[in-house]
């Protein structure tokens, strides 16, 4: 485990309680395997960052752009998704300084995301508790709001199966269908796999731990598939 000292460098923030730092990166996970850990998992420091996460950027949106609310709803929803916060989780290093199982350690796929994501949002409340709004607001500026402007220009809040779906009946008439081509895992930790067709004709495949997310990464594949 490396320095936690290093990790307040990487995000520009000294902590007046590093211990809300530490617990801001412990996986429920790993506390079933080390039980006498002296602290305990950051579900509670992410149900708080959440809340924080989202105050910082809608009033940031509210205060700079003069867009109807729908339109300021979908970029919100594109910055605080958990793509978003596990990419920025995973460029600050977030990942190698998580406590978690030896069976999670493993996992490097979907689960590990949510894991970061989740982490992201639990180090918000940290630095909240710790050293308050202000600094918590910056850490979301430096972070992520940064990343705004290319989800802009991109038209990147714009979502893959309504971009997919506009272009298919531009392009070739057809209106996209998506179907579930393999279920599997508990009621818990669902993974499914779904295809997107055009006609008869499938397009391409997208995963993940709902219908829903599945279908949003077959629309963006089959996106890049088409090359539209």
């Amino acid at each position: 485990m490396k320095d936690i000292a290093l990790l307040e460098k990487i995000i520009g923030v000294k902590f007046k309680k590093p211990e809300l730092l530490r617990q801001a990166l412990v996986h429920r996970s790993y506390l079933n395997e080390h039980p006498d850990f002296e602290l305990e998992h950051n579900e509670r420091l992410e149900f708080l960052g959440d809340a924080v996460l989202e105050l910082a950027v809608t009033e940031f949106l509210y205060n700079k752009y003069d867009n109807p609310e729908g339109e300021l709803t979908n970029w919100r929803a594109s910055l605080v998704n958990a793509k978003m916060l596990a990419d920025v989780s995973k460029d600050l290093g977030f990942e190698e300084y998580l406590y978690l199982s030896h069976g999670e350690a493993k996992d490097k796929g979907k689960a590990r995301q949510y894991i970061l994501a989740n982490t992201f949002e639990s180090v918000v409340g940290a630095i909240y508790l710790s050293n308050g709004l202000k600094a918590a607001t910056n850490f979301i500026h430096r972070f992520l709001l940064v990343h705004l402007p290319i989800i802009l220009e991109n038209k990147l809040y714009i979502d893959p199966k309504s971009n997919f779906q506009e272009a298919a009946q531009e392009k070739e008439g057809v209106t996209p269908t998506y179907k579930v081509i393999e279920e599997t895992g508990p009621d818990h930790a669902k993974h499914f796999v779904v295809a997107v067709c055009l006609g008869k004709v499938e397009v391409a495949r997208g995963e993940g731990m709902s219908k829903q997310e599945a279908q949003t990464q077959a629309a963006q594949a089959a996106l890049a598939v088409k090359k539209w």
